[in-house]
């Protein structure tokens, strides 16, 4: 599968974007690390909330299919990818018992024009390092 790598100049709408999407992870992954499921779960898109009706909920699956991600030992950012159904942008994270892993995040653009992560794709990573 071939994706592009958004490469954009400072102050453009694309790098906008790109600070913005990283932010949103490192906003989620500070409420998981705190204990936060209201603001973590606020991070999380529409489709996400259907899914999972209340923050007690969307913690619950993630500390059950993503604990890499709810508390990570390490975090590093990747390429932010553009795919046929948005941006992906790439996290590797270390876990507790020093296990690296990839997790893709995609995002979904809201009415007003802000970004909601819509899932997450999570993958050991054993030549990543974060």
């Amino acid at each position: 599968m071939a994706l592009a790598v958004l490469f954009a100049a400072p102050g453009s709408a694309q790098a906008q974007d790109a600070a913005q999407l990283k932010g949103i992870v490192e906003k989620q992954i500070a409420a998981f690390r705190a204990g936060d499921a209201q603001a973590a779960y606020g991070y999380a898109a529409p489709t996400i909330k259907r899914l999972f009706p209340d923050p007690d909920r969307f913690i619950a699956m993630v500390k059950r299919g993503y604990a890499p991600v709810y508390n990570p030992s390490s975090v590093a950012f990747g390429s932010l990818r553009e795919t046929a159904r948005g941006p992906v942008q790439e996290v590797f994270v270390t876990d507790a018992k020093g296990q690296q892993w990839l997790a893709l995040y995609s995002f979904e653009e809201q009415a007003d024009g802000t970004w909601k992560i819509s899932g997450c794709v999570l993958t050991k990573s054993p030549g990543a390092s974060a």
